[in-house]
């Protein structure tokens, strides 16, 4: 997930009363998350500035631990000591910036970024009504933006009222890797013959299924298969490439076999543990991160329509397992074989619904052409 946090912070007086405000929305669609204000007292501009970060770097954690976070503020002395170019010198100011500092440890990245402040009306309006309210006596309460935001999905399922977000998931063709049960990660590895033959045969099934869309990793084999669609179905291809597979580093090209032989140890790991990557490569877990974010980019900028989705086996599991709330051992009780469909209703207002998993049936029509050869 992708954050941005906007943080101000005032004094009337300088020192004199002081408020912060905090802003946190989400990066894809600017839907503000969360609010936060207070008074601190009587204090300078900058330690009520440090204040207001440090309420919206809480407030993200609240929401998402691991997130990206942009950090929006129109304090240049701050941005400029948080990206750590400028020394801090103030006594003052060493432990709030030590604070901020522990608190961007928790999340994925953090990023400084100076706006003017012209662009982060919405942190100084809730900086000021929290002085406001202070200067009168009263606690500063959340705005309506955040009261009236809907409450979240329910766990359980109920039926939903909304026209879903359809994605058709196809793993891309045959190549000489998977072939031979061979470990494929990024390595840029074309289709077979059989394999495109497989998404000839993928694009005539999808016809008239009403896609809107195709998407897909931009390695090779995906990009050949969804090319390969587009021309029967005459829809465009856009490329995402947090869609591509996961790094598997050092053991690219090896067997399932060969790895168990040359590192016996660390196959171990990185089977009893999703955090764990292989040597030089990407953990199950960092993938999920990203895919995770190429899903929720994917509903925003395609919101009720059928979606098709090239893509490779664990990204592929990894959407699955998200549809059906599963934990991540889930990956290695999903098969996908080459050219598989798979179907995932995502609605807005209750869980999402997976319709299909590993549909092979419209590979006949390529097994039978590859006969005749």
């Amino acid at each position: 997930m992708k954050l941005i946090v906007e943080a101000d912070g005032g004094s009337r007086g300088n020192p004199g009363p002081a408020g912060y405000g905090a802003v946190v929305r989400d990066a894809l669609t600017g839907q503000v998350l969360a609010e936060r204000a207070e008074s601190v007292g009587v204090a300078t501009n900058n330690v009520a500035e440090y204040r207001g970060l440090i309420a919206g770097l809480e407030a993200a954690a609240q929401l998402a631990a691991g997130a990206d976070v942009e950090a929006r503020m129109d304090s240049k002395l701050v941005v400029e000591q948080m990206s750590g170019r400028w020394k801090i010198k103030h006594p003052d100011m060493k432990p709030l910036a030590l604070q901020a500092q522990r608190l961007a440890s928790g999340f994925s990245s953090v990023r400084y970024t100076w706006i003017p402040r012209e662009r982060n009306k919405h942190a100084d309006r809730l900086a000021n009504e929290a002085m406001d309210a202070a200067a009168e006596g009263r606690t500063w309460e959340p705005s309506a933006t955040e009261a009236d935001e809907p409450d979240p999905p329910p766990a359980g399922w109920a039926p939903p009222t909304t026209e879903p977000t359809t994605t058709l998931l196809l793993r891309h063709g045959e190549t000489p890797f998977s072939g031979e049960r061979r470990f494929a990660g990024t390595g840029d590895i074309p289709l077979t013959d059989t394999g495109l033959a497989q998404a000839r045969a993928a694009g005539n099934a999808l016809t008239g299924r009403g896609i809107d869309a195709i998407v897909t990793s931009p390695l090779k084999r995906t990009l050949q298969t969804a090319q390969e669609i587009a021309q029967v179905i005459d829809v465009p291809v856009r490329t995402e490439d947090d869609l591509r597979e996961t790094d598997f580093g050092d053991w690219e090209g090896y067997t399932f076999a060969e790895v168990r032989e040359r590192w016996p140890a660390e196959l171990d790991a990185w089977l009893a543990d999703p955090s764990v990557a292989p040597p030089f490569g990407e953990s199950f877990e960092a993938t999920s991160k990203r895919v995770r974010t190429a899903r929720d980019k994917l509903l925003v900028r395609h919101r009720k329509q059928t979606v098709l989705v090239v893509s490779h086996v664990t990204p592929i599991k990894t959407l699955l397992r998200l549809a059906l709330d599963a934990p991540p051992s889930a990956l290695y009780r999903m098969h996908l074989d080459v050219g598989s469909l798979s179907v995932v209703d995502w609605y807005a207002d209750g869980p999402a619904v997976v319709r299909s998993l590993n549909d092979t049936h419209h590979l006949r029509e390529a097994a039978e052409n590859q006969a005749l050869w």
